[in-house]
């Protein structure tokens, strides 16, 4: 048990996420770079990985908070990059869906191989209960910040 005061627990929790954000941002920039990306793109790839199928390049502008202009300019970049195609959407004949191409996957998973077991090792020492609360800390912070996006962003 702390014998720091919830304030300073809270203050700690807010004071190591954003350092949390900052270093990850600054690995992010680091990864684009080795893949010859632009750190959106990256950040998009790996969004759609994330997703369960092809995605319209409305619903890409929605998840990287994008307006649809840049969103498509996203996607030609991903296209040219030979990380994502278009297809035509089989049920819409007016819709194009984008998906991920496996051309470039050995060279990302190559890319991913040491910091991958890196991140994976920084939870070695945690207990299942303890990666349940981080989880659960991740995803409200996650909405959080979806939320606080969409109030800026509306005035």
């Amino acid at each position: 048990m702390s014998n720091r005061t919830r304030g300073e627990l809270v203050a700690a929790v807010t004071a190591a996420a954003r350092r949390h954000h900052a270093a990850y941002t600054l690995f992010n920039q680091a990864m684009a770079e080795r893949l010859g990306l632009h750190p959106t793109d990256l950040q998009c790839v790996s969004l759609l990985a994330l997703e369960p199928g092809p995605r319209t390049t409305g619903e890409i502008a929605e998840l990287t908070g994008l307006t649809s202009g840049s969103a498509t300019r996203l996607v030609d970049r991903l296209q040219k990059a030979g990380l994502a195609e278009r297809r035509p959407d089989t049920h819409d004949r007016r819709k194009t869906l984008v998906t991920l191409t496996a051309g470039r996957t050995p060279e990302i998973e190559a890319a991913w191989e040491a910091p991958g077991e890196a991140f994976d090792r920084a939870l070695d020492d945690f207990t299942d209960d303890e990666l349940t609360v981080i989880e659960r800390y991740l995803r409200r912070t996650s909405d959080v910040g979806t939320e606080q996006t969409a109030r800026l962003r509306a005035g």
